[in-house]
């Protein structure tokens, strides 16, 4: 395992063309986060923010997301999580576990994108607060124009 490595974060409205190393760019109007890879390799890492990929913790200090950040595409494929501003190392994937959990991803999608319900998270049994509910009903929109 590598050394904790703390990083800054910033609020942004767009997320800048180039992105400096140790620093987590944060848009929520565009519901995303960008840094670069931790480990070093360059990659450039997008974390859309919504209720079926990552959520964002801000304590007025630092950030949080949850789950890991597993860059799997990547050659370095760099496994770790983002827990108040500090990177904390984890485990690589098999392939078949990266295949399992890409099945679990795709399965919560179809679960929240075609469910008339709110969303409520199995860990937690939290509904998602309301300001989430636009981006269903955008995804409903597009899905109807596409299949009509």
């Amino acid at each position: 395992m590598k050394d904790a490595t703390r990083l800054a974060h910033k609020f942004v409205e767009y997320i800048p063309k180039s992105l400096n190393e140790g620093t987590i760019y944060i848009s929520i109007e565009f519901a995303t986060a960008s840094h670069k890879c931790v480990c070093g390799c360059g990659n450039e890492v997008v974390t859309p923010l919504s209720p079926t990929d990552w959520k964002l913790i801000y304590d007025g200090e630092s950030v949080s997301f949850d789950p890991s950040l597993g860059n799997w595409n990547f050659e370095c494929r760099s496994h770790y999580w983002i827990k108040n501003n500090t990177v904390i190392w984890s485990y690589c994937w098999s392939q078949e576990q990266i295949e399992s959990g890409r099945d679990q991803d795709r399965l919560a999608k179809r679960k929240y994108f075609e469910s008339e319900s709110p969303y409520v998270d199995e860990k937690s049994d939290v509904v998602a607060l309301e300001t989430i509910t636009p981006v269903r009903r955008l995804w409903r929109k597009l899905k109807g124009r596409i299949l009509n």
